[in-house]
């Protein structure tokens, strides 16, 4: 399965990840792909770490087990590092992405020795402006996709848009906040 993207997600309980990992598998399948995504269950709680994953290809996925040596790893909360090994088996030629305003230069230091590719994106202060309220997943979530380029932006944006219409049908407002905060995560986590 060499076309295969392997993305694993840390986070806390309650901030999204888990949902956005979801949420990326659903659109992916949407677009013909052959689609993963799970979480790893443990004794979570609200704020407590939790790890998610996708696998994404073009062929059946016939592997059915956590990742281990992934491509991507997105880091949805950036008080993780140091606590949580979030660089482990990740791939010299994949890339981390993490909810920071520190910019990649100041962050790369704490991630042991990762020499790959190092993406930041402020989650927290796109979700604000867009939302009112701290929710990292959905810049998260466009954050990925940019950066592994597993699908087409503007497919991408329209299969959100349908599946946050049919989630969030009767708070239009949200919809709208949720699009705004994927489209500016995407200018934002590309510079």
């Amino acid at each position: 399965m060499k076309d295969t993207i392997e993305i694993r997600w840390h986070g806390r309980g309650g901030q999204g990840a888990k949902t956005a990992a979801l949420l990326l598998a659903d659109v992916a399948f949407k677009t013909g792909k052959y689609v993963q995504g799970f979480p790893e269950y443990g004794p979570e709680r609200m704020g407590a770490p939790i790890t998610a994953y996708n696998r994404i290809s073009s062929e059946p996925i016939r592997v059915h087990s956590n990742i281990y040596t992934p491509q991507y790893v997105v880091v949805v909360d950036e008080s993780l590092i140091g606590s949580v090994n979030v660089t482990g088996g990740l791939r010299s030629d994949g890339a981390i992405i993490i909810n920071t305003p520190k910019s990649a230069e100041e962050i790369t230091p704490a991630l042991n020795g990762y020499s790959g590719k190092v993406y930041t994106l402020d989650a927290r202060a796109i979700s604000m402006q867009t939302l009112g309220k701290n929710f990292p997943n959905s810049p998260m979530l466009a954050a990925i996709v940019a950066v592994s380029g597993v699908m087409n932006k503007d497919d991408f944006l329209a299969d959100m848009r349908i599946s946050y219409q049919h989630k969030f049908a009767k708070k239009p407002e949200v919809i709208d906040g949720n699009m705004k905060a994927l489209e500016l995560a995407f200018k934002e986590v590309m510079k």
